[in-house]
């Protein structure tokens, strides 16, 4: 089956067992599962908590592909199906079918005052809407079509595209819709910078560095793409432009990093514009070397669509044919994350199979099922064999570290991250496999690499050490204000969490410098921010895992201000929830709908620190309990994962489930022990 297949479906089939199962005894009721091969039996005695955790188990179950591994979709926001069909159109590869079907997809997504948005019920977002409107343009939609003419009066309300983001004006500059010169600057010549040179590709993350070298080859050759009259969106302009609306926007006061930048960005322009670049070619060869270099075998670019439709461009903009090998693999790639159905296609920004896989593995394995389970050995032998065993972009600042670990895509080889790493091994340390040294062996391989990631405050970052130069989320083009990867409070919680579990004690040097980084990142009235998760409950509940892990004391003042903080912050349901917008407005932290993830996040802190049998943990199990369907799963259609804080929000389809999973099975295993 592909894995567009797959993902589409969400079931996996398996051969239907012939076997009858065994004759049940008094007071049992014994039941065949066909999709699984399986036999459950229920008791008289089974509790509504034993009930909802077998079904929920039995729901993972016939999820998991033949393969081993769990797929979930990644939802995100139309952009990056709006740019896949821009694409298309700039490489003059439209299929109509395809076209009609990311059409409906992004009619489907546009709410009823006529915008479209970055997260579930959240506000229209203006860059979001130019992007989803222009290529629906670009598809032939009319402008006078009932939604366009909604959607227009909102950007025009908002301001226009002048007053979009640096991305979506570089995918409107690249077919005439708004001027280059408008762009900031990223000069082909920077790719020559030397590492120890204070701005250089790597002291960008990881995601920037993969988009922003292929995206200098973009904006070096400015290319202009002729498109239809009935396609342009010069509509989208509440005024006609004048050359003072293409400067960038100071902030107050003289003397500000910011409009520091904004005047280097000046003189760029005009070096740009010079006919003496002694160095441009020796940039633009670096650069397309780097590309070239950092796919991976399956055609993939840093395992992102941003780093992958820009690379494709690129070598598209050097002079590649669509069907040179690179250019044809990467499309391949890119195809790989798309979800299509009979009427819809949309385009995952990333697919996450690892991270779902041990996620899974962890539920699983939280709930009481077997660590010899086959299901449970089948997606351990799978995740070993995702191991990353070759060195990657993290070498250059760890020039000494051997390689390790494990990425959150099926191969994104110069890439893996700690959190993915920490979360594999948690998950598979216990289970059985064919070869336990194999399994012990890449366990010490990805410990010793996941240390070796341990940035100079006591932190961790998620792809890169020491990426703390936080004066780069000031220039002109990080409106996004993600250009690096520093050390978060949810990250170090991880990999203490991880250190506990295998056996390392909190005097650990590693751990000392962590826990004083911790508690540095905790905010007044006691929640830590959450950079990969929303937002303070995921923060709080990766922390408090962490601490308790290393063998912190729950009792200490600084812990019990966060068991307070997240006890203050259920919901009446008995529920937690956190609205995306705590991002932008750090008064919501805690604030929102309940939700099954967070509030499996807030139920895995709590009984972390020894909350068991505490009320608001009952009522939170009672809630988990009453949202579950009878298929054993839980409706979600919040944002509750996070790619850039306050810009980008993702939609893991699969948290709805494995953390109420989690949370409900640690519950009965503790108050049984208790």
């Amino acid at each position: 089956m592909s894995y567009r297949k797959a993902i589409s479906t969400g079931l996996t089939s398996f051969p239907e067992d012939t076997h009858l199962p065994p004759q049940s005894r008094p007071n049992e009721k014994v039941h065949y599962l066909p999709l699984t091969g399986r036999i459950r039996t229920e008791r008289d005695s089974d509790t509504p908590l034993d009930q909802a955790i077998r079904s929920s188990q039995e729901f993972f179950l016939r999820q998991q592909l033949p393969e081993g591994y769990w797929w979930a979709e990644l939802e995100s926001n139309v952009t990056i199906t709006a740019e896949y069909l821009m694409l298309f159109h700039l490489l003059g590869m439209v299929d109509i079918e395809r076209e009609r079907k990311i059409v409906n997809y992004l009619f489907s997504k546009q709410t009823e005052e006529g915008f479209w948005c970055i997260y579930f019920g959240g506000p229209g977002d203006l860059s979001t809407t130019v992007e989803a409107y222009f290529a629906l343009k670009l598809a032939g939609i009319p402008a006078d079509h009932p939604a366009m003419v909604k959607a227009r009066a909102f950007v025009i309300e908002k301001g226009g595209i002048i007053k979009c983001r640096v991305f979506t004006k570089i995918f409107l500059a690249l077919f005439g819709q708004f001027a280059w010169f408008g762009v900031p600057s990223m000069p082909i010549e920077l790719m020559l910078l030397p590492e120890w040179a204070y701005f250089n590709m790597y002291e960008l993350s990881s995601w920037s560095r993969a988009t922003i070298i292929p995206l200098s080859v973009v904006m070096d050759e400015r290319p202009v793409k002729s498109i239809p009259a009935h396609g342009t969106v010069q509509e989208l302009h509440p005024r006609p432009l004048r050359p003072t609306d293409y400067t960038f926007t100071k902030e107050d006061g003289l003397l500000t990093w910011k409009n520091f930048f904004i005047g280097i960005d000046h003189f760029l322009k005009i070096y740009e514009q010079s006919p003496v670049r002694p160095f441009r070619s020796r940039g633009t060869a670096a650069a397309e070397k780097w590309i070239l270099e950092h796919q991976e075998p399956t055609g993939d670019w840093g395992g992102i669509q941003p780093a992958m439709l820009n690379s494709i461009l690129a070598l598209h903009c050097l002079g590649y044919a669509n069907d040179h090998p690179g250019v044809r693999k990467g499309l391949e790639a890119l195809a790989n994350f798309a979800i299509e159905t009979d009427d819809t296609l949309v385009l995952q920004s990333c697919v996450s199979p690892v991270w779902d896989t041990a996620l899974a593995l962890k539920a699983l394995s939280d709930s009481g099922v077997s660590s010899s389970d086959p299901a449970l050995t089948k997606g351990a032998q799978w995740l070993l064999d995702c191991e990353v065993r070759t060195r990657g972009d993290w070498n250059v600042k760890a020039p000494d570290l051997s390689p390790g670990g494990w990425a959150f895509e099926f191969k994104n080889d110069w890439y893996p991250d700690v959190d993915d790493s920490g979360f594999v091994m948690m998950a598979i340390k216990d289970i059985q496999v064919k070869n336990p040294k194999a399994l012990d062996a890449a366990i010490k391989r990805g410990i010793a690499w996941c240390l070796g990631m341990q940035s100079k405050n006591g932190g961790w970052g998620a792809f890169d050490k020491d990426n703390t130069k936080h004066l780069l989320n000031k220039i002109p083009f990080a409106d996004l204000e993600a250009l690096i990867d520093p050390p978060t409070a949810d990250l170090t919680g991880r990999m203490l969490e991880l250190m506990g579990n295998f056996g390392y004690e909190r005097s650990h040097p590693a751990a000392e410098r962590a826990l004083s980084f911790i508690k540095k990142e905790q905010e007044q009235s006691g929640p830590w921010w959450g950079r990969w998760g929303v937002n303070y409950i995921y923060g709080t509940w990766s922390v408090l895992s962490g601490l308790v892990a290393i063998g912190e004391d729950p009792s200490q003042p600084y812990i019990q201000r966060a068991v307070n903080w997240l006890k203050s912050k259920q919901n009446l349901d008995g529920g937690w929830g956190e609205t995306c917008e705590s991002y932008d407005k750090p008064a919501l932290a805690g604030i929102g709908e309940s939700t099954p993830s967070q509030t499996g996040w807030a139920l895995l802190a709590l009984m972390a620190a020894g909350e068991i049998s505490s009320p608001p943990v009952k009522r939170g199990i009672d809630y988990l309990l009453s949202q579950q369907k009878s298929d054993g799963t839980w409706d979600e259609e919040q944002f509750t994962g996070t790619g850039f804080p306050k810009y980008f929000m993702i939609r893991y389809h699969i948290y709805r489930n494995c953390f109420p999973l989690s949370a409900l099975g640690t519950y009965r295993r503790l108050k049984t022990f208790k």
